[in-house]
């Protein structure tokens, strides 16, 4: 127990120095950030005023006036000349302003660049010592250049003769950038104070950071949190079940790849579980914490959901949802019953077929000839599904023919009569015969189950198949006893079903939805057109269903095939 509290003692002190010095590197560079922006200001600032004292001196009329009156006047350098300038009217100016705006120079020269005012007598007379090309040629200047005062923040500006706008000469006024650090630095020690500050504070939340986050391992040391890491890494993300974890507060705490593909979810810990587009029937799932399997449907999968409560330790942790994929099972379970539907209308039309040919074999034998020339005509004139059901001549598809016989005689089996209504006209070919079987088989497998459990005495089932280019429109209605007004709103709801519970995994209520979930994957719909009418000849309910680009149509197979 000593050495593993002293390895949990060191790693806290890790935290913990790993904490201030992040705030201590996160408070310098704050700090140098403000220190250099501050430099940029305060030059900004300096560059201003000196602009702005060199303009005011620059524009003044008496100003002008004496600047113009050595424009015409060569000036040579002599001591006669400096003792003129260091008294004239320009020098007093230029050295009252300098002393009461904290000025380091204010030199005013003529168009030649000589200057009439400067801080230092002996430099009156001589040619100023940075360029003043742009000044004079009528464009104010701000910089920053070295001069006989040294370096500063300088602003030129053009100064111009009298009701004229001819440049005569340049005020050039000058701040020392040592002024500029000085009060750089008197911002910086401000500063750091609060820096300072902040750095406490940021020390003492660390450490109770450090503290809290030793409260939160449960008591576990690094290595068996990584090891947990890595065993709930490789295990809930190499699993084939999808895997999807709320707290108590219904938040997402984890989210396995499998779920994300199932539930079609992003993985986005943190967000609560209500709005990251889980299916409504997923969602009651998730919060009634049934841990008994059901069926959902979620775009185009069906998958089976399941969810349990966790807890350890007697502490509440939250809820896992559970998600296993049935989409392939339910698509190979659909083709497998059109499968036996075919394989059972074809036995049928085999020992039909057979039964034909040996009347036709006796009618040869005994010397028939005409009776036999004439039943073959008949034969040729008629499907061998032609009479399996009054009216299916309309339907030329031979799939779609042969699973309407197949349901037509399941329903006999049940007591049931499927009757083809007289608007039936499908000239063309199924292209999608499986959405087409699964949408057609539950509407038939309802509405047979209605009929032989209704009140009614006659046990009939109409169904009207009518193709509209590449649409087919199914219409089916029963003489069953209708749909109860308080489930009329949860017909195509998962997991609401009126049938009893038959033991099936993920229980009933799937066949509406996934029919209309297929529908309008298509574009298309089902909708129920009457719940039930009683002085109606078929009384029963009434869906409607449209299914585009489910049908080929003649034309169009021929061109295809030639």
């Amino acid at each position: 127990m000593a050495r593993i509290r002293r390895v949990d003692v060191r790693l806290a002190t890790q935290i913990l120095v790993l904490q201030v010095a992040v705030v201590t590197l996160t408070l310098g560079i704050a700090g140098g950030m403000l220190a250099f922006f501050s430099h940029q200001r305060l030059a900004a600032q300096y560059e201003d005023q000196s602009l702005d004292v060199a303009r005011a001196i620059a524009f003044a009329p008496a100003v002008r006036a004496d600047v113009a009156s050595y424009d015409a006047v060569p000036l040579t350098p002599s001591p006669a000349l400096t003792d003129k300038l260091a008294t004239g009217q320009l020098q007093t100016l230029a050295t009252e302003v300098q002393r009461h705006a904290s000025l380091l120079f204010v030199v005013i020269t003529n168009d030649q660049g000589i200057r009439l005012s400067h801080p230092d007598r002996n430099e009156l007379g001589q040619h100023v010592s940075t360029d003043p090309s742009e000044a004079l040629a009528g464009h104010e200047v701000v910089d920053r250049e070295q001069g006989t005062l040294g370096r500063s923040v300088r602003a030129k500006v053009p100064v111009y003769a009298p009701n004229s706008d001819r440049v005569v000469g340049e005020v050039s006024v000058g701040i020392s950038t040592a002024a500029v650090h000085h009060q750089l630095w008197s911002d910086v020690r401000r500063a750091a104070v609060l820096v300072g500050v902040a750095l406490i504070i940021g020390i003492v939340g660390s450490v109770l950071l450090a503290r809290r986050w030793r409260g939160l391992t449960l008591g576990l040391q690094p290595s068996e949190m990584a090891e947990l890491i890595r065993g709930q890494a490789a295990v809930l993300h190499g699993i084939d079940e999808g895997v999807l974890a709320v707290d108590t507060d219904w938040k997402i705490t984890f989210v396995n790849d499998e779920a994300c593909r199932l539930l079609e979810v992003g993985n986005e810990a943190g967000r609560p579980v209500d709005e990251i587009g889980l299916t409504p029937r997923v969602l009651d799932v998730l919060r009634s914490t049934d841990s008994t399997p059901a069926l959902a449907t979620v775009g185009d999968r069906i998958v089976v959901v399941s969810a349990r409560h966790v807890a350890r330790y007697g502490r509440d942790l939250g809820t896992v949802l559970v998600v296993r994929d049935r989409t392939d099972v339910e698509a190979l379970t659909r083709q497998l019953d059109a499968v036996q539907l075919m394989s059972t209308v074809l036995r049928a039309q085999r020992h039909e077929f057979a039964n034909r040919l040996h009347l036709l074999n006796g009618l040869l034998h005994g010397g028939h000839i005409e009776e036999a020339a004439h039943y073959v005509e008949e034969l040729l004139g008629s499907g061998p599904l032609g009479s399996a059901i009054p009216g299916i001549d309309a339907v030329r598809d031979a799939f779609l023919q042969a699973f309407l016989a197949a349901k037509a005689a399941s329903a006999r089996e049940s007591g049931v009569t499927l009757t083809i209504g007289e608007n039936t006209w499908v000239p063309g070919r199924l292209a999608l015969p499986v959405d087409v079987t699964t949408v057609l088989g539950n509407l038939l497998d309802n509405a047979i189950y209605a009929a032989r459990t209704g009140a009614t005495e006659a046990k009939v089932v109409d169904i009207e198949l009518l193709q509209d280019d590449s649409t087919l429109h199914i219409t089916v209605v029963d003489t069953g006893d209708g749909i109860a007004p308080d489930f009329v709103d949860d017909v195509f709801t998962e997991g609401r079903s009126t049938k009893p519970d038959s033991g099936i995994p993920g229980g009933r209520g799937i066949g509406m939805a996934l029919s209309r979930q297929i529908a309008r994957a298509l574009g298309g719909d089902i909708r129920l057109s009457s719940q039930g009418n009683p002085d109606a000849q078929l009384c029963g309910a009434e869906f409607i269903a449209r299914l585009p680009g489910v049908m080929v149509e003649e034309e169009a197979q021929w061109a295809a095939q030639n």
